[in-house]
């Protein structure tokens, strides 16, 4: 049998909590990459001795090498500094460059079939530092945001209306940060928009929370969100290893669509095993398209920033 294998670059706790999850779904094996000596081993052995229990048989090593990462079919990079109270995402911005920049280049070069999930911050301009770097196909360099921040939204929509997530539906398209644009329009429970079910005050608040959702985090908890940021990887990871042609918000680099171009924005695409196999493009309003091209000009800024 092929067994699939997913590479986790970064074994901290958005790492190690996302090959958890691949384990647990039994999606494919997993190697965790650090550059700490122990901490990747160290997990990915306390993760293999779960698998008795856990009733998974992946197997998961880790290392500080790229080696062993060759020929993965898919490579999540989280490496990067977490944020800290009062840091935005963008504060990141050069030292994790560096980062995502050499981690590409070392997968590249092991994995040249790889699909690559970004999910260091700044997000949308390190996907497109990895893009730029790895001069992949822009189908197979994909930043997690969008399932993230509507992953947010929902939970919100689903406490307020005392409602199973199930039910909820949340639409959300631009930059990963302040700039997130939410659309109610199409967002829905059991199919009923949500514009038909709660005030337009109650659904900007519960927006606002939603673009907020990593910041409230990192107040209480004094670092960055881990258990929802790794769903939303394995969410992704699962649609590719699967090709499930689901159709998901991902940050993608866009070529004309929506009316902008060479620059990584969340859009919704159809992911399968090739990556990204669709964007589709839906309908805005003036207002909507306006705070689309506000967030991707947010997103240039810091593109330009970096030459990439």
């Amino acid at each position: 049998m092929n067994r699939r294998k997913v590479t986790v670059v970064g074994a901290g706790n958005v790492g190690a909590t996302t090959a958890q999850r691949i384990a647990d779904r039994q999606l494919a094996d997993v190697v965790l990459v650090d550059i700490v000596p122990g901490v990747p081993q160290g997990k990915a052995l306390d993760l293999a001795e779960s698998g008795p229990v856990e009733g998974y048989d992946c197997r998961i090593s880790g290392s500080n090498d790229y080696r062993e990462s060759a020929n993965s079919d898919v490579v999540v990079i989280t490496a990067g500094i977490p944020r800290k109270p009062g840091m935005s995402r963008d504060d990141l911005l050069r030292t994790n460059y560096d980062i995502v920049k050499d981690v590409t280049e070392r997968v590249v070069k092991v994995s040249p079939k790889c699909i690559i999930i970004v999910v260091s911050n700044p997000l949308d301009a390190m996907a497109q530092a990895a893009f730029r770097t790895s001069r992949f196909p822009r189908q197979r360099v994909i930043g997690m945001a969008g399932v993230l921040d509507s992953a947010r939204f929902r939970a919100f929509i689903a406490m307020e209306l005392n409602v199973s997530v199930d039910n909820v539906h949340a639409f959300v398209l631009g930059g990963h940060g302040d700039t997130m644009v939410p659309l109610p329009r199409y967002s829905t429970v059991a199919g009923i928009p949500i514009t038909e079910l709660m005030s337009k005050e109650t659904i900007a608040r519960l927006a606002e929370r939603a673009r907020d959702g990593g910041a409230e985090i990192v107040k209480l908890l004094n670092t960055s969100a881990w258990f929802a940021p790794s769903s939303a990887i394995v969410e992704m990871v699962d649609a590719i290893l699967n090709d499930r042609k689901k159709i998901l918000p991902c940050s993608t680099f866009l070529e004309g669509e929506y009316g902008i171009s060479n620059l990584y924005v969340g859009v919704p695409v159809k992911l399968g095993e090739k990556g990204i196999e669709q964007v589709i493009e839906v309908s805005l309003t003036n207002d909507e398209r306006a705070a689309l091209h506000r967030s991707a000009a947010a997103v240039k800024e810091l593109t330009d920033l970096l030459g990439v």
